[in-house]
């Protein structure tokens, strides 16, 4: 779905989702270009008066880390309480220099008025902003949206297909009006690119460009 540029105002708030290190090159979830969008990231926050990031923050005994479930190896999917769960290598540890965010958006990150941290429960992994896979656990993202009194959010970071697909999609399950700003974000792969970008479509959830609201950008 794609709108006319929009213009913002003080009931829209920009979604930094995940800049970690451990998703850019280098790290142990490395999404290829993920490094790259970080400047295009701090030229968006610029533009916003409400900037909130959220960040993985997993304990080495998370249950999606293959490394926890002998004989299985990552980017393989198990049944685990509740429901289909990827695994994954392990990643944005506590503590760890992989869970920090990327030097490279310090200014996007500098401005945040809250980092929502999720994934600590090792229980229940976590790809949304709102709540835990379990879909019941909020992260106490959405009542912060009220309070400040933001209806419509902007989302970038990574990954695509991942925790900014999961994200937008609770964003408007919750209430929120949610854009996409596509080229600001990078997808783990294209199968499950496609299927975010079917599922934007099918909840009106729109996609642009960073230059519908970066002059030049």
């Amino acid at each position: 779905m794609q709108i006319a540029a929009p213009q913002i105002g003080l009931g829209d708030a920009l979604l930094v989702i995940d800049v970690q290190n451990d998703f850019c090159e280098g790290g142990a979830l490395a999404v290829q270009g993920g490094a790259a969008i970080m400047p295009l990231i701090n030229g968006l926050a610029e533009r916003f008066s409400t900037v909130i990031a959220t960040q993985d923050w997993h304990t080495p005994d998370q249950i999606s880390f293959a490394s926890n479930h002998a004989g299985k190896a990552p980017f393989t999917q198990i049944e685990v309480a509740y429901g289909p769960q990827m695994l994954w290598p392990d990643h944005c540890v506590q503590g760890t220099p992989g869970a920090d965010f990327h030097l490279d958006a310090a200014p996007a990150v500098n401005k945040a008025l809250a980092v929502i941290r999720k994934g600590y429960n090792p229980a229940v992994d976590s790809y949304s902003g709102f709540y835990e896979n379990d879909h019941r656990t909020a992260t106490g993202l959405a009542g912060l949206l009220r309070d400040l009194g933001v209806k419509r959010v902007f989302l970038c970071g990574l990954a695509y297909d991942y925790c900014v697909r999961f994200t937008a999609e609770d964003a408007v399950r919750e209430g929120f009006e949610a854009v996409v700003i596509a080229d600001a974000c990078r997808a783990i792969a294209p199968d499950t690119a496609a299927t975010a970008k079917a599922s934007f479509s099918a909840l009106k959830i729109a996609e642009i460009a960073a230059a519908d609201l970066i002059p030049h950008s």
